[in-house]
This record gives C-alpha cells, sequence and structure tokens, in this order.
C-alpha cells in the first residue's frame, strides 16, 4: 500500500498540521517504509509464540497489601490547624 501526499494531507488535517510540498513527499516516503516493514511483520510465523507486554520479565516491587493498625480519629486530627465535628476543616476553594 503506498502513501500519497494526498494521505499527508488528510493526517496532517486531522493533526491540524501544515507540511510544505517537499515535506509532504519526505513524510509520504517515510511512513510508506514504515507500512512496508509492517507488512513484512505479517510473514513471521508467530503462531507458537506467547503474547507478551514485555521483553523482559518484570517484577513487582510493591509491598504485599496487609492490615496494619491505624491510627485512630483522635490521632489524626491531633496536628490539624482546624476540625470540625471530629473532622478536618479546610478553607472553601471551589465558588
Amino acid at each position: 500500500m503506498a502513501i500519497t501526499p494526498e494521505d499527508v494531507d488528510k493526517i496532517a488535517q486531522l493533526a491540524k498540521l501544515r507540511f510544505s510540498e517537499d515535506e509532504k513527499r519526505e513524510i509520504a516516503r517515510q511512513l510508506g517504509q514504515i507500512v512496508a516493514y509492517v507488512e513484512k511483520l505479517k510473514e513471521l510465523d508467530v503462531e507458537d509464540v506467547p503474547p507478551t507486554a514485555h521483553v523482559v520479565e518484570l517484577t513487582n516491587v510493591m509491598r504485599d497489601d496487609k492490615v496494619e493498625p491505624w491510627l485512630t480519629q483522635e490521632e489524626a486530627l491531633a496536628n490539624a490547624p482546624a476540625k470540625h465535628h471530629g473532622f478536618f476543616s479546610v478553607p472553601k476553594v471551589i465558588g
């Protein structure tokens, strides 16, 4: 599938970009090379290749989620500059 400068015009219009005629021809050539490469990749036999999200194996470095002691309401509010009926009191920021 050949990419034409007219195709580049359509893409540029959607992306709200402007290109000179020389740039359009160069972009069309580059996009054509990309499409040709993708077409070549379609020829590969990947029937027995499991799908992967990453090339290298990743390990989750987050700690296990476990229940631990938490602050009481009084402890949480101990250093609050303003409190109202057992809750943090903050200034109104939305009119």
